[in-house]
């Protein structure tokens, strides 16, 4: 087995011809840059079995030479894959190849009758061999397409592949690129492109993926994971957002709130200028999505509803269409915020942060604790002092109402982090208990939080408005937002009554 430690960009065309040119990017110690054809034709079953289990199973042309790889799914923004290759005669796998590999386990009659070809890629490769540093790192920049059957799909892509020294030397390779041209991180590897191609898949949303922890981690290892995992969840969202899909808003400000939450679980293994920086970087994106979420939600679950309305409240119609400009508005800068330098160096710099950063440097003692026992602690800590703010949830200000919702989203975001370490035969109920109440409070307190904002939004709204036409605009505004009041206190009384059992509920960390 080895490990592919590696970074891919999607890029243009015309960038892959301005990066071969580069002088920033010319072979090392006087060697050539190397072209190559190749062809890759992967391999799966009709029901995509192999997919579905996380592994790619690929048979690649170089010139007379055949090699067979197989690789396995990484888990969220992964530099590193696990790969298995060897040099086969043929154009179709060598399954005795397979042993010793995640693909054995698979090997079946009813497998390798129903093998077969489902799409391949073509590619001209242009290799380049650098010495960032003491490290070599190949830079492959590859141009061709995706094939299968009738249907193809074209293909720009640079990969940097770390072939021996500091991954920190990769990542300064990155950098390199990064600057030269406006590159994106490549989330899906070829194979996904294929699998994409042969579904016919529209453009989604992304939610979240299950974070899986072994009960002896480290923190340093589990923030890592947890750190790709909710930066995949992020990124993955980019084309739902730049296609304006309201749900891929959605799901890329969870990704932002999930990533800012690791932050808050591990504060003291993680604090450095580094790490302020991201944070940073993480509020700035959070602002231009929450801009549109807060339109979203404001139209789709109170305004919209009210038209069956009758009689018919004045100037609604009017409000809509209002409403639906400023949404299209915020869309549209949320839109240039994805697609600016800005946002693709955050992608790239907190991939090498969570990968690289200066914190895996400091504080050892607390690196190398085990994960088990911090979360535990954690959980003892915060959920005595969640218990506690909870009690006289009818009696909080506004304010404090949204500072209680807020720290009842950490502990619901630390569960969905932890919950593979505690999920055994005996707390498994108990967390399933703990996870119902914290998603009814924060359902609930979400809702309260939300006739706050639109109320802080209409008036800005109605500040807005100068000329009396509008006023029918402003007083369906008002309309709305008054029998969102009339919510309130069918609200606080199901927040009561899940602060209620959350207080009762045993402790599933134990």
């Amino acid at each position: 087995m080895g490990i592919e430690t590696e970074i891919k960009f999607e890029v243009s065309p015309g960038d892959l011809q301005k990066l071969a040119s580069s002088r920033s990017l010319r072979p090392s110690d006087g060697q050539i840059a190397e072209h190559q054809h190749l062809v890759s034709t992967y391999f799966d079953t009709p029901d995509h079995l192999l997919r579905r289990q996380g592994i790619s199973l690929r048979v690649r042309q170089v010139g007379k030479k055949r090699i067979q790889t197989i690789k396995t799914a990484s888990n969220g923004v992964a530099v590193a894959r696990d790969e298995w290759e060897k040099r086969i005669d043929g154009n179709v796998p060598d399954l005795r190849a397979a042993r010793g590999t995640p693909l054995q386990r698979l090997l079946s009659r009813r497998l390798k009758r129903d093998l077969d070809a489902v799409f391949s890629t073509h590619v001209h490769r242009t290799l380049v061999p650098l010495r960032p540093g003491n490290s070599r790192v190949e830079l492959a920049l590859d141009e061709g397409h995706i094939r299968a059957g009738l249907y193809s799909s074209p293909l720009a892509e640079v990969e940097l592949e770390l072939k021996n020294g500091s991954i920190g030397d990769l990542f300064k390779t990155a950098r390199t690129v990064a600057q030269l041209v406006p590159a994106r991180l490549a989330l899906k590897a070829k194979s996904q492109r294929g699998y994409d191609l042969i579904t016919d898949r529209p453009t989604a949303s992304v939610s979240a993926a299950k974070i899986v922890l072994p009960s002896r981690t480290t923190l340093a290892t589990a923030f890592q994971v947890i750190g790709r995992s909710t930066l995949h969840h992020i990124a993955a969202n980019e084309p739902a957002v730049l296609a304006g899909l309201p749900e891929g808003v959605h799901q890329m400000r969870v990704g932002v709130r999930r990533l800012r939450a690791a932050l808050w679980v591990f504060a003291d293994l993680l604090r450095c200028k580094q790490t302020e920086s991201i944070r940073s970087d993480l509020k700035w994106l959070a602002g231009k999505l929450g801009q549109v979420r807060d339109l979203d939600v404001f139209l789709a679950t109170h305004v919209k509803r009210l038209e069956a309305a009758d009689p018919p409240i004045e100037g609604l119609g009017d409000l809509v269409s209002e409403l639906e400009y400023r949404r299209a508005v915020a869309a549209e800068a949320a839109k240039a915020a994805i697609g600016s330098a800005r946002y693709r160096l955050l992608i790239l710099n907190a991939l090498e942060w969570i990968e690289d950063g200066a914190w895996l440097r400091l504080r050892s003692a607390l690196r190398t604790q085990q994960i088990r026992p911090f979360a535990a602690d954690l959980f003892a800590r915060r959920i005595a002092k969640a218990k506690k703010r909870a009690k006289d949830i009818d009696k909080l200000s506004v304010h404090d109402r949204h500072k209680l919702r807020i720290a009842m989203k950490k502990l619901r975001y630390s569960i969905y982090f932890f919950e593979s370490l505690f999920d055994g035969h005996k707390s498994r109920k108990t967390l399933l208990r703990y996870k119902d109440c914290l998603g009814g409070l924060q359902d609930s307190l979400g809702a309260l939080n939300d006739i706050a904002v639109h109320q802080r939004m209409v008036t800005r709204f109605r500040n807005d408005i100068e000329n009396r036409k509008s006023e029918p605009v402003a007083f369906a505004a008002g309309a709305v937002v008054g029998t969102e009041r009339g919510e309130t206190e069918k609200l606080l009384a199901a927040a009561e009554k899940a602060a209620r059992k959350l207080r009762r509920a045993g402790e599933f960390w134990c």
